[in-house]
């Protein structure tokens, strides 16, 4: 097989690009982020297909890696290939929702349906693992990678024994595996216990269906559950219509700032204290006893002013002592009489201070009705008279009697908060034995529910009875065909024992071969054990190969590789040769000796990546031919 021509309608960072390729080595080259890796995924997938990832691995997997850049609608491409003298042509387009895969047969003017079958036989048993593991040689990654043993192994396996891949023997062994495990499921040895078993665990549920006092029990704890539901909302009714006459009171007492009955005594105790001050000053000052005193007063100091000027007149000479004396007499009388008036003028204001604070306190609560009399603001609407409102006895029992009112709501709060807690606590305890009774209620039905799956339980039991003896009959030919599977699966081990045998020799023999041309004649053995652990052959011992130096590693892997890719193709046309950045360990040296030995030892095409002009020039330095193609 070998690769002609490429063409890119959109992939990566290309669009509208094509690529031709040349028999034996093509140099493609490109820097850094040129767009190299792309060229090789495209091939990949051209061959085997993308598929896009779920979930959170979509956002990384290659599919998303590798979409259009510019022109996003198209994610497609085709690509011309040569297989034994004809020339297909691949056109893929992988956008997820408008994937399609065309194989044309340019030679023959047709196109091809791509069946799994021919596509297996396209690729000559190739699939994308072994791919990755042999032909193509991607960037720092020489070394095998998981899943390419069992590759090996597989494709050995089917070569040695037919001489195609119609053979596989994992899968057959898992077969044989699954079919073994099937027929032990059908057996069953246990029946005789398990009949009696279930004959006894019959007779138990009779017995307990049998209970006459059962189905009462459940009926009782039904109706009993009902009826206290049935008092839990009566009871929730008496409670919320208490709750609501409680929140109205407290509103009242709320808006008129009382809080509890100690508020109310102490208001009205206020009040009362307010309304006796205001009558005592009230008396004080009316008293006709101090107006008396106090005019008597005034006339005592009038008649001690007139002796005196009469003494003055009459008795010249001792009129200094007489005059002083009556004088002062007159003097003490008027003070008197001043003193009484301040005290008179100081009762009559603090008595019209208490009567402003009492008018204040009756037009809250009082007002008066069409007939005069004081009743409460709640009685009349908009026909209540608060300027006619006096300070008065009548006012003041008024206003004794509302603030009693008062008293009594508020031992009607502190009475119904007491009953409504009662009511809770009847609540609480006639939940507590509702959900009693739905516990037994519970317990009761989970019991019949698992008499009434016992029973059918039991019906089951009894038609595998029946079909127990058949059963039974049936054991000895599963037996039979299982000890059939055993000595097949025992036959299939030695066969895979064999074979492994025969994969080591071979590709040790083979890259044994090819490690010498590949590094120049240093190494000339290698050894190369079942799982692919790789050793090369000294005159003292056996070296691991992750004792030797990385330039050595690689090209070691190279040749197992090689060798590898080898085996696969077998006789047929050899596939073209990958290489992406795969010689970055390689120094001057050891890339000139490996260019040189795979133009000479590899007979087919060759596709070597790189971001490097040296293999061009090696290349060219040694006249050996070559494409040279520069994205």
């Amino acid at each position: 097989m070998k690769l002609l021509e490429l063409h890119i309608d959109g992939f990566g960072k290309f669009h509208d690009r094509t690529i031709s390729f040349e028999d034996g080595i093509n140099i493609i080259y490109g820097k850094n982020e040129a767009g190299k890796s792309t060229l090789h995924t495209f091939i990949r997938g051209m061959l085997f297909g993308i598929d896009r990832g779920r979930g959170r691995a979509a956002k990384n997997d290659t599919y998303s890696k590798f979409e259009p850049w510019e022109n996003s609608g198209t994610y497609e491409g085709w690509l011309r290939l040569e297989k034994d003298g004809t020339v297909y042509r691949i056109e893929r387009r992988f956008r997820k929702d408008n994937k399609s895969l065309k194989i044309i047969n340019e030679t023959l003017g047709r196109e091809e349906e791509p069946t799994k079958a021919f596509m297996d036989e396209f690729l000559g048993g190739l699939n994308e693992t072994t791919y990755n593991n042999t032909i193509s040689i991607g960037q720092l990654k020489s070394a095998t990678e998981d899943g390419m043993v069992g590759e090996l192994r597989n494709y050995i396996a089917n070569m040695n024994t037919t001489g195609n891949i119609s053979l596989n023997i994992s899968k057959a062994s898992t077969f044989l595996r699954l079919q073994k495990r099937g027929l032990e499921a059908n057996l069953i040895p246990d029946a005789s216990r398990e009949y009696t078993a279930l004959l006894a665990e019959i007779r138990s549920v009779e017995a307990e269906i049998a209970a006459p006092e059962f189905e009462n029990q459940l009926a009782s704890y039904q109706n009993m559950r009902s009826q206290v539901k049935s008092i839990i909302e009566n009871t929730q009714s008496e409670r919320s219509i208490l709750e609501e006459k409680i929140q109205d009171a407290k509103r009242i007492l709320t808006e008129n700032q009382f809080v509890d009955h100690a508020s109310v005594d102490a208001y009205s105790q206020r009040a009362q204290e307010y309304y006796n001050h205001y009558r005592d000053f009230s008396a004080k000052g009316q008293k006709k006893s101090r107006k008396v005193f106090s005019i008597l007063a005034l006339l005592l100091s009038l008649a001690c002013i007139g002796g005196a000027v009469y003494l003055r007149l009459t008795y010249p000479s001792d009129y200094i002592t007489v005059v002083g004396s009556l004088g002062g007499a007159a003097l003490v009388f008027l003070l008197i009489q001043a003193m009484i008036r301040k005290g008179i003028k100081r009762d009559m204001e603090t008595a019209e201070q208490n009567k402003a604070f009492l008018l204040e306190i009756l037009k809250k609560h009082l007002c008066r009705n069409r007939t005069g009399a004081y009743v409460k603001h709640t009685e009349i609407q908009d026909s209540g008279d608060t300027s006619e409102i006096t300070v008065s006895d009548e006012a003041m029992s008024a206003f004794i009697k509302r603030m009693d009112e008062f008293s009594s709501l508020c031992d009607m709060v502190k009475q119904s908060e007491t009953a409504s807690h009662k009511l809770m606590e009847d609540i609480n305890s006639l939940r507590e034995k509702q959900n009693n009774c739905s516990e037994m209620i519970e317990k009761q039905q989970r019991t019949q529910w698992e008499l009434e799956k016992k029973l059918e339980h039991l019906s089951n039991c009894k038609t595998q009875i029946a079909n127990l003896k058949r059963v039974l009959a049936e054991n000895d030919r599963i037996r039979e065909e299982i000890a059939a599977i055993e000595l097949a699966q025992e036959t299939m081990t030695e066969l895979s024992s064999s074979i492994r045998d025969s994969f080591g020799l071979y590709l040790n023999k083979e890259a044994s071969d090819l490690v010498g041309g590949i590094t120049g004649g240093i190494y000339d053995s290698m050894s190369i054990d079942e799982n692919l652990n790789v050793f090369l052959n000294t005159k003292h011992k056996l070296v691991p190969i992750e004792n030797v130096s990385s330039g050595t590693m690689d090209q070691i892997y190279l040749a197992l590789r090689l060798a590898a890719a080898k085996l696969l193709q077998g006789d047929g046309e050899p596939f073209p040769l990958i290489f992406d950045d795969s010689f970055t360990q390689y120094d001057e040296e050891r890339l000139r000796t490996a260019l040189k030995w795979m133009a000479k030892a590899y007979g087919g095409q060759m596709l070597i990546f790189t971001c490097h002009k040296r293999e061009s020039q090696i290349l060219q330095t040694h006249q050996i031919e070559y494409n040279y193609i520069e994205i």
